[in-house]
């Protein structure tokens, strides 16, 4: 089984999504986390370290990991998705996006 951890700033709209779209799999275990310190739920060392596959929404987020958790991302392969943030959460075109983006990932 394959450990997917999904970040974006505050964890309220993107990475939830995604956890949700993809949550469902029996070849995955999940996760989300923001990277900005008022996050729902903030990224830890530990999440990462758990993470085999960490996709970021942003390439400023590859950068802030990189910044502040960059010892911890040893074994786990970032993507960034490229996806800004103008999505409500369980957008139609936000799964449509995060599916086509992240969904070849994770076959």
């Amino acid at each position: 089984m394959k450990r997917v951890l999904f970040l974006c700033s505050r964890n309220r709209l993107r990475s939830p999504t995604v956890e949700r779209v993809f949550g469902g799999r029996a070849d995955l275990e999940v996760a989300s986390a923001g990277l900005a310190p008022d996050a729902d739920e903030p990224v830890t060392a530990e999440l990462l370290e758990w993470a085999e596959l960490v996709f970021v929404m942003e390439k400023s987020h590859r950068a802030r990991l990189q910044r502040c958790f960059k010892r911890r991302l040893k074994h786990a392969r970032v993507i960034c998705l490229d996806i800004p943030d103008d999505y409500a959460f369980m957008d139609p075109a936000l799964v449509q996006l995060l599916t086509a983006r992240a969904g070849p990932h994770l076959r």
